[in-house]
């Protein structure tokens, strides 16, 4: 055991040795976070000069291609700088600072898919009182609330974390999670286990109960529709949905990994389960939408287009 006052950084000790290989991940990382931060910046700037794309909905989608960008930086460069060094270790204070914007991450993910689901709901279900419930001040008081519950809710849970002494300073995952350092700890951590569960519940369980009812009245409505709205429904909520599919996936194999030792005998499946859980979202969201949504697709086009003749020759 370690003294408590000893542990000023935390070994992460689920990297394997790669030899020359690492630079091969490096670039492969490297190119993937360019392109995470590509495409949800176009999308962003895409939304923001098209005044078409001033709408709530399209709002919302703005809303969730920052929080890709947080959830991104939040990981790939620490994953970069990990792969370049040959101690693997984090400051103890940096560590906290990863957990709080990664699990930020995960909380304003799961309110920005429910708020995404509420409003098409109203948009479909109640087209006509849409415009009225669906107002600007509406529009921001939902994305304020999405980012206040996030780091609201995480700042409680490094607050709860970061005064435990901690007995060991190695945790058996490639980046820092709350639940790895907790378990290092060796002072009463009922607190932190109870808190924990509660979070888990009111960020996962609340917002998937909230889509799971509007998309059953969004069935309801689309069954006793025509053709047309059927098909209307179809283009706009399969991206979401795929995204929320996609997203919930991660989450669960995470938590397999992580609280039920699922792979824990194969270090390269738990480093799979782990990095996918952060990853999977990053440049999938931003492709369902900008490929599936023809307004948006359009609008990029044309963006292309100007862009492609102003640097011509």
């Amino acid at each position: 055991m370690l003294n408590s006052t000893q542990v000023s950084v935390i070994h992460l000790s689920a990297y394997l040795e790669m030899g020359p290989l690492r630079y091969v991940f490096f670039v492969l990382v490297l190119l993937f976070y360019g392109m995470v931060v590509g495409a949800n910046m176009l999308l962003i700037v895409a939304i923001a000069l098209e005044r078409r794309l001033h709408a709530p909905m399209y709002l919302f989608l703005a809303n969730l291609f920052v929080n890709e960008l947080l959830g991104g930086t939040g990981l790939l460069p620490f994953l970069l700088l990990q792969l370049l060094s040959d101690s693997h270790t984090v400051a103890l204070p940096l560590c906290f600072l990863q957990v709080f914007v990664v699990y930020s991450y995960v909380c304003a993910e799961f309110c920005n898919l429910a708020v995404m689901s509420y409003d098409r709901y109203l948009a479909i279900c109640c087209p006509l009182q849409y415009r009225h419930r669906m107002t600007g001040r509406t529009v921001c008081g939902l994305v304020a609330f999405t980012w206040a519950y996030s780091f609201g809710a995480i700042g409680i849970l490094i607050a709860l974390a970061a005064p435990l002494r901690l007995c060991g300073d190695t945790i058996n995952k490639v980046y820092c999670m709350n639940f790895s350092i907790v378990k290092l700890s060796c002072d009463d951590v009922r607190a932190n286990n109870t808190y924990g569960l509660l979070l888990t519940f009111l960020t996962t369980l609340c917002p998937l109960a909230l889509v799971l009812y509007t998309y059953l009245k969004i069935l309801q409505v689309c069954f006793r529709g025509s053709q047309h709205m059927r098909q209307k429904a179809l283009s706009t909520c399969t991206p979401h949905l795929a995204s929320l599919l996609n997203f919930c996936l991660g989450v669960c194999l995470e938590i397999l990994g992580s609280r039920f030792q699922v792979g824990s005998q194969e270090p390269l499946v738990q480093i799979l389960l782990s990095v996918y859980f952060l990853t999977c979202q990053l440049l999938f969201t931003p492709l369902m939408y900008g490929l599936h949504l023809s307004k948006v697709r359009l609008v990029l086009r044309g963006l292309l287009l100007c862009s492609a003749v102003n640097t011509g020759p």
